[in-house]
């Protein structure tokens, strides 16, 4: 991978950095670079694998869906399987960061895996389509300290200059699991058993759990008090002795208030999300419900923080003109990474006319020239800084999504295949500069509630496109299906799609007719993901500082 380049005892004052002092520079007593890279070795591999497992998950799990329902039954609430695992991933996010601030990253992402693990062998055994989905969400408790405690960690093994590295190392994972994920769980529930797909996150887990025990060596911690909401400086005291870290521990009070709190209002949320307009209909009473109570716990939750004395979401989170801007800039990302992840699959099989292995590839080809991009950042924002580096990469992404729909009828599939190699491109650069830059902006104490909220607020803009961009093709199906050529035709897209299935069923006009329809509806959320990119790019020109206020780093490996 592409490293950084030197940056030398004192480098010229950038955009990124408001310390002139730049990035940390190495007593010539200290360790060689090298012996540092061995050091951090096994813990980075611990990281890898401990990423391997959330990122696997999903893609894994997708493959063996029609072995687990003609096993178990439940082919209705099956969907389930996956909307849990979000939700439960999802809630606990912010928890998980404020945790690991107060009590260290080493307890939290141990306790994250072991209960990943315990979740992963209780799904291989059960018995129901409920009892699966019950023991999906105990893994989805553990999915969410494994996503956000993984990033943080990798943030603290590694100066500013040198992050990308991990990033991108961690980036490939996912872009790996993506490709390995749905031909090893087709293997497994083929050839095997489907409960394997969970059995195989076993010694995965051990071994990365193993290594974080042995290896990974946290800095002195001082308490939270010492950092004020007003956005002092933190993580500028000096480490605290072991004898004053215990103290300070035994001072934290958990904002358990707080954190159920925040996990009721995000379950509730994220159900009427998920299941609107597919269990209900939206203008229902159930959606009121659900909508009305989430926004009624929303301000009990506020109540609640704001009186804490450490809450689970602290003020300062928004506040702080950088990490609101992120938060809003890549909860508009999560909303526009829909149409790719959800709705292209759909376009391939039904427009294209390719099988589920072909359609994964042409999405596959964001996922390989994401990591690169992202490795490469660092030469772009070293020169022009964090947010004008997001910016080029957002605004190139908004064009590349516009794009879509001018390709022709039926097309080609390498035409949507680069369109997706050159959205990965762009949304490499915009993303990791946003999340290192946040990361820059604060000390050890709140770089994990930090780097949770930006998850988080990625997680929930994944699962409100999901609801409104359904909305926007089943509303463009409909507009294509008012007058149709033939009786009996279907009026959303998961119909189409299983009516495309089957073209020996249909006429060569209905089929032909159904295809531009799922066209024009994917075309239509291709366009609403580009508003989305427009968004992100209005927040990072509005709200977003010039200049990240890049904290001066202290050399503690």
């Amino acid at each position: 991978m592409p490293e950084a380049p030197p940056a030398g005892a004192s480098p010229p004052p950038g955009p990124n950095h408001t310390p002139p002092s730049g990035p940390p520079s190495r007593s010539s007593s200290g360790p060689s670079a090298g012996a540092r890279e061995r050091g951090r070795g096994p813990v980075v591999a611990a990281l890898m694998l401990g990423m391997a497992l959330a990122a696997l998950d999903g893609t894994i799990v997708s493959t063996a869906v029609p072995q687990i329902v003609g096993d178990l039954g439940g082919f209705a609430v099956f969907s389930w399987l996956f909307s849990g695992y979000l939700l439960a991933v999802t809630v606990t996010l912010p928890v998980y960061g404020k945790l690991s601030d107060t009590f260290g990253r080493k307890p939290v992402l141990i306790a994250g895996i072991v209960v990943f693990l315990i979740g992963s062998l209780l799904c291989a055994t059960a018995w129901s389509m409920a009892s699966l989905i019950a023991f999906r969400v105990v893994q989805g408790l553990g999915g969410g300290a494994l996503q956000g405690t993984v990033q943080t960690i990798a943030a603290d093994l590694y100066p500013l200059k040198e992050r990308p590295r991990i990033q991108a190392k961690l980036s490939t994972v996912w872009a790996t699991s993506s490709v390995a994920g749905p031909a090893l769980g087709g293997l497994l529930a083929g050839y095997a058993d489907w409960r394997w797909i969970f059995l195989v996150n076993l010694p995965v887990g051990v071994v990365a759990l193993w290594l974080i025990v042995r290896y990974l060596r946290e800095p002195g911690r001082t308490s939270p008090s010492r950092t004020t909401a007003q956005g002092t400086r933190p993580g500028r005291t000096t480490p605290a002795s072991p004898g004053a870290r215990t103290a300070s521990a035994l001072r934290h009070r958990v904002d358990w208030a707080g954190a159920l709190a925040v996990f009721a209002t995000g379950a509730l949320l994220l159900t009427a999300l998920v299941q609107g307009g597919v269990a209900w209909p939206w203008l229902s009473a159930p959606s009121f419900a659900f909508l009305g109570g989430s926004a009624v716990l929303a301000a009990v939750t506020v109540v609640i923080e704001r009186r804490a004395a450490e809450p689970i979401i602290p003020g300062w989170v928004w506040r702080r003109r950088t990490i609101a801007a992120v938060n809003l800039a890549l909860g508009a990302l999560g909303l526009l990474m829909v149409a790719p992840t959800v709705f292209l699959p759909t376009y391939a099989q039904s427009v294209l006319g390719l099988g589920p292995i072909a359609a994964g590839f042409v999405l596959s080809a964001m996922t390989l020239s994401w990591p690169v991009s992202a490795a490469l950042s660092n030469r772009v924002y070293n020169r022009v800084g964090f947010r004008q580096t997001a910016v080029i990469g957002i605004f190139l992404a908004m064009l590349i999504l516009l794009a879509f729909p001018l390709l022709p009828f039926p097309g080609q599939a390498w035409q949507p295949a680069l369109i997706m190699l050159l959205l990965g491109g762009a949304l490499g650069l915009f993303q990791l500069p946003l999340i290192i830059g946040v990361q820059a902006t604060v000390g050890w104490s709140e770089r994990g509630t930090a780097t949770a909220s930006i998850l988080f607020c990625r997680q929930v803009g994944q699962s409100v496109g999901a609801a409104v961009f359904g909305a926007v093709a089943n509303g463009a199906l409909a507009s294509r299906l008012d007058d149709p050529p033939s009786p009996g035709l279907p009026r959303d897209l998961d119909s189409v799609s299983t009516a495309l299935e089957n073209p020996a069923a249909l006429t060569a006009e209905a089929l032909e007719y159904l295809r531009r329809a799922v066209d024009a509806a994917v075309d239509r959320v291709y366009l609403g993901a580009a508003v989305a990119a427009a968004l992100a790019l209005l927040v990072l020109l509005v709200l977003a500082p010039k200049r990240f206020p890049v904290i001066a780093e202290k050399d503690t490996d």
